[in-house]
């Protein structure tokens, strides 16, 4: 009677055998998802939405109350002229006219009549209105002022006249978000089709990975609509799933695929070495993907609506890659047999013949495990002073200052800044209660607005926003509300949402952190039945995570390589990277970790002696360990490249992690503790015997 085989066993038994309906189910699905993901529509966060104590309770009380000013600005300026010279009425007067006369204009506000605002020097003038209703249809509304403000522009091209608000800037800014992420995807395809290429030296063995990583980014993220609606999605979940998605989906089709090839060469035939990589490289691809959705969950013990967004995304294309690869990947390859080898570049396969005896790698973990102790001294060592910037580690909420300065809607923003000081800076102060026109709350009020206008801190310039919150939050209103019953006072504006998000992180931070490596710890010890292998493969993690949070505050705190990377430093790391980085690595680093160890247990199995299994194992996973690493490392750089900082601050952390964890841990630092450790590295309690063995018999060769 043949043993009971895994998950994954069976499904790819099943998809082989049903490559149809396997094949065909999988594009269905896919098809299915854009249509229904398109007519559902995925329901974006709002600004309110995904604010953080006080500053967010003031913003969803505005936003629930419709108050939400929606607030936009058309600056007038001339080095040349200034108010007073005709040139610089005309343009501030038709500039009135104009908006006045739109239905999507109110409370226009001008120096024409005696209102907005004239700079100091006179040489700048600001015509104000609000657009009405919520942010999102403000967004849709803008056009009209936009266009306006342009005609304005063409009739009087002595002086500078351009837009600036809430809404003109969110559409300017959305514009560039999606052409990051169009960059993103025309350059990573073709460089993955590249790198995979080197890995398979064959188009079609190339283009499978790439197809099914592919498909299942498209798929996932218009499947997102659906729980969209539930949990509204931030705007970069796109790009984060785009990040993720790719990678991960290549990885697990390129172990499945590796695998099947090398028992293939090996002499198996076509089907028994479809069976053996799903016994072996597809069991490992469920542990990871299920490794990697545990960590990606996480970010739900955030509180955060941003990390939750994200964890959505990314558990989602994660389960959708491993279940493409378990599933429809079987059928694919069982469909092809030999034929996955066509288009063969003759160059590259004399490559990968070579490649199958003796390694580059196959040398480095030799040495190592030679001098096991020396190897691992000196790699910590590296990786340890490597971290060590992370401990001055600061974290900012990014902001307009660090937006490209390329974008026309920034270099508006800039001048009017620079003109009038404080004017996109300071605090809004919400109060809620039965009425607030009259009584108590109305007398407080009035107390409040007379000593905010009379403090000079609180009135003070845009780099004293930080201290003129503060001193609005804790000293003027519960100096002005502390004897008002009945009433909710909350503090918003960007000071205010920047501490108050940095706050909720610290308080979080380390619940996620317990979190994830508590699972990480358990799904370890139940797919290796030891208590070794889970606490050297967190230390191991937690030291490449260190290593990249050292070099992005090296780069991004401190500046270093700013001309190269096309940013400005502004003294700290972007307030979520942290946690989503250390969530994500965490992750993906388990990928490579479980495929080595899962080759290393199956030889001790055998009645390898650990050494040798080690040894084996970490050389044979070596080709696919590197070509995996280096399209995370390529799709990862990509983003590197993006114009914002943020996503420079992800693509760099990501990047630099993946090239640590795939080079000095996996290949110096793994070998090495596992050989000091020898037959301990299989350690397990009395205590926890009971645990299941996954161990999986071998599909007979034929």
């Amino acid at each position: 009677m043949q043993p009971k085989q895994n998950i994954a066993a069976r499904a790819a038994r099943w998809s082989a055998a049903h490559r149809k309906i396997a094949i065909f189910g999988w594009i269905a699905f896919v098809v299915v998802s854009v249509v229904v993901g398109g007519a559902v529509g995925t329901k974006t966060l709002t600004d309110a939405e995904a604010g953080a104590g006080d500053s967010g309770r003031a913003d969803l009380a505005m936003e629930k109350a419709g108050l939400t000013p929606n607030d936009e600005m058309v600056l007038v300026q001339s080095n040349r002229f200034a108010a007073g010279d005709p040139a610089f009425d005309d343009a501030v007067d038709e500039a009135t006219r104009k908006l006045a006369a739109l239905p999507s204009a109110r409370h226009v506000s001008s120096p024409a009549d005696g209102g907005g605002q004239v700079s100091a020097d006179g040489h700048s003038a600001l015509v104000e209105f609000q657009i009405p209703g919520s942010a999102d249809q403000a967004e849709e509304r803008v056009d009209a002022s936009l266009a306006a403000t342009a005609a304005v522009q063409k009739a009087n091209p002595d002086v500078r006249v351009e837009q600036f608000g809430g809404a003109s800037a969110n559409q300017a800014l959305e514009k560039v978000f999606s052409e990051d992420l169009s960059k993103a995807e025309t350059t990573s395809l073709p460089i993955t089709l590249l790198i995979l290429l080197l890995a398979f030296g064959a188009l079609v063995a190339a283009l499978v990975p790439l197809l099914i990583g592919f498909s299942s980014v498209v798929a996932t993220v218009s499947l997102l609509a659906l729980p969209s609606q539930l949990v509204p999605m931030d705007p970069n979940v796109a790009s984060v799933v785009v990040l993720v998605g790719l990678a991960v989906g290549v990885d697990y089709s390129l172990f499945y695929m590796r695998r099947e090839r090398e028992e293939r060469r090996a002499g198996r035939s076509a089907s028994a070495a479809l069976e053996a990589a799903a016994a072996t490289s597809g069991r490992a691809v469920l542990v990871s993907g299920v490794t990697v959705i545990a960590a990606m969950a996480g970010m739900l013990l955030s509180g955060d609506p941003t990390f939750t967004s994200f964890a959505v995304g990314t558990m989602t294309v994660v389960a959708v890659a491993m279940f493409a690869s378990i599933s429809v990947l079987p059928a694919v390859l069982s469909k092809l047999g030999d034929k996955v080898e066509r288009g063969r570049i003759p160059f590259l396969g004399r490559i990968g013949r070579r490649r199958q005896g003796r390694s580059a790698w196959a040398s480095v973990v030799a040495r190592v495990m030679r001098r096991p102790a020396l190897s691992l001294a000196l790699s910590a060592g590296f990786l340890i002073a490597l971290a060590i910037p992370a401990l001055s580690l600061q974290t900012k909420v990014s902001g307009a200052e660090d937006l490209p300065r390329d974008i026309p809607i920034v270099q508006t923003y800039d001048r009017v800044t620079a003109a009038f000081p404080g004017e996109a800076a300071g605090a809004t102060v919400v109060v809620e209660a039965e009425n607030v026109s009259t009584g108590p709350v109305a007398a407080a009020i009035d107390e409040f607005v007379q000593k905010a206008e009379a403090d000079p801190q609180v009135s003070g310039p845009v780099a004293t926003a930080t201290r003129a919150m503060e001193r609005v939050r804790e000293q003027l209103v519960p100096a002005a509300f502390a004897d008002v019953g009945g009433a909710k006072v909350n503090v918003a504006g960007a000071a205010a949402e920047s501490k108050d998000f940095n706050d909720r992180l610290a308080q979080r931070l380390p619940l996620v952190f317990a979190f994830v490596l508590g699972l990480a710890f358990l799904l370890m010890l139940v797919t290796f039945r030891s208590i070794v292998v889970p606490i050297k493969a967190i230390l191991l993690n937690l030291l490449s995570v260190g290593a990249a949070y050292g070099v992005l505050v090296l780069v991004f705190q401190d500046g270093l390589g700013e001309s190269l990377l096309g940013f400005h430093s502004n003294g700290g790391v972007s307030s979520w990277v942290p946690m989503f980085l250390f969530v994500i690595l965490f992750g993906l680093s388990m990928d490579y970790h479980v495929l080595i160890l899962s080759r290393v247990r199956e030889y001790v199995d055998r009645g390898m002696g650990t050494d040798e299994a080690v040894e084996r194992g970490i050389t044979a996973t070596a080709g696919t360990v590197t070509g995996a690493a280096v399209v995370m490392v390529a799709v990862f750089s990509i983003f590197a490249t993006l114009s914002i900082v943020d996503m420079k601050e992800m693509g760099i952390g990501l990047a630099v992690a993946v090239l640590i964890d795939a080079t000095i841990v996996r290949a110096i630092m793994l070998p090495a503790a596992m050989k000091l450790l020898g037959e301990r590295n299989w350690y397990l309690p009395r205590f926890l015997s009971w645990l299941p063995r996954m161990r999986e018999p071998e599909p007979e060769a034929a």
